[in-house]
């Protein structure tokens, strides 16, 4: 009897942890002695489309012909090969001309770019256009504005993000904040919401993924804005990644892009890309973070997966040793499992009726084995 009291333990033990486990990312603990492209591309966002691998990002100013967004691209995430800047500018007196972020989602075979732009760091907005081709081109000039700066001053790092369960799009990005609402700080946050009309307008009804709470996403002391000085904090460069289990991660970089602050930390929703989002990081982040003589500023992050379709890829720009560029660079990101405290969601009741029922049906057919 005591044996099968022992069995009926270990197993509703094993079930409990089966049940609740989920993947979190592990950090990066060696970094790459050099970029994959030695160049400037910050930012970068990398996807694979019919074999290929992509990689665009933030370039330094406008080409000389007008154009952004570095491009690259390769077959095996080891060698990359430039192939030109993807959007086309026609620049304009007293219009926006500092382009960021781009990120790009493919639809029914027509490729979506989004990106923000603005007049250096001030009024921001997101932007969408579309192209046949992976790399387009693209037209600045036929882009559809998802923002408008009169309702919502600076909105930057746009990420498309397609939900597994049921095929509907969503677009992360950031935005600004200035109360302190639930211990928040004052800063530059992560918001959601969901993409209609063809992935070319936004639903109108964001929801709050991720706002500072920790003393490592300091961006600066005493910065002016709004008409005001604050301590700002900031998280922006959201990517979020589905797990089987129907989790989300959504990994993001903190601090000042500008110093060895930045790095990539995550936040974890259990229910729906709308969250709500828990996050537990501490004194730094903990994805990537700066190492003296090492790395400076490893930062705004993709996840790309490999030929093998199970290994994962975190791709990340960091600065070189004279912090003049800012290049990409690619490591293999690990998982560990972990079970949950707390889920923040309705899953947990599930999961005790579950392992209730469960329970019941293996202590009987234990005792009866046993008699």
């Amino acid at each position: 009897m005591k044996n099968a009291i022992d069995r009926s333990c270990l197993v509703i033990f094993i079930i409990i942890g089966t049940i609740n486990a989920i993947f979190v990312p592990q950090g990066i603990t060696e970094y790459p002695k050099k970029p994959i492209w030695p160049n400037y591309l910050a930012d970068p966002f990398a996807f694979e489309f019919n074999g290929t691998y992509y990689m665009i990002g933030t370039g330094v100013v406008l080409s000389e012909n007008k154009t952004t967004f570095p491009s690259l691209r390769s077959d095996d995430l080891i060698e990359w090969t430039y192939s030109g800047d993807i959007l086309n500018v026609i620049e304009q007196p007293d219009q926006p001309s500092s382009y960021w972020a781009p990120e790009i989602a493919e639809k029914d075979n027509i490729f979506y770019l989004f990106y923000s732009v603005g007049f250096d760091d001030k009024q921001h907005r997101l932007r969408v256009v579309s192209s046949s081709s992976p790399l387009g081109p693209y037209y600045d000039s036929q882009s559809i504005e998802l923002t408008n700066v009169t309702q919502l001053s600076f909105a930057i790092d746009p990420h498309p993000f397609q939900d597994r369960k049921d095929g509907q799009w969503y677009l992360f990005y950031s935005r600004d904040f200035l109360d302190k609402n639930n211990n928040y700080r004052v800063g530059t946050g992560i918001v959601v919401d969901r993409l209609i009309n063809n992935m070319t307008r936004l639903a109108g009804n964001e929801s709050i993924v991720l706002r500072a709470q920790h003393d490592w996403q300091l961006y600066e002391r005493n910065r002016s804005m709004y008409h005001d000085i604050y301590d700002w904090y900031t998280l922006e460069g959201a990517a979020t990644w589905q797990q089987e289990s129907g989790v989300y991660i959504c990994f993001y970089s903190g601090g000042n892009w500008q110093n060895t602050s930045y790095g990539v930390d995550y936040g974890i929703a259990y229910s729906s890309p709308m969250g709500p989002y828990t996050e537990d990081s501490t004194n730094q982040a903990r994805i990537t973070h700066s190492i003296k003589d090492i790395i400076i500023g490893p930062g705004h992050n993709s996840i790309i997966v490999g030929r093998d379709k199970k290994t994962t890829y975190i791709v990340y720009h960091a600065w070189n040793q004279a912090k003049t560029i800012r290049s990409p660079y690619i490591s293999e990101l690990k998982w560990r499992t972990i079970v949950p405290n707390n889920s923040s969601s309705g899953h947990d009741l599930i999961h005790l009726i579950v392992l209730f029922v469960v329970y019941i049906i293996v202590i009987l057919l234990i005792f009866h084995h046993a008699l």
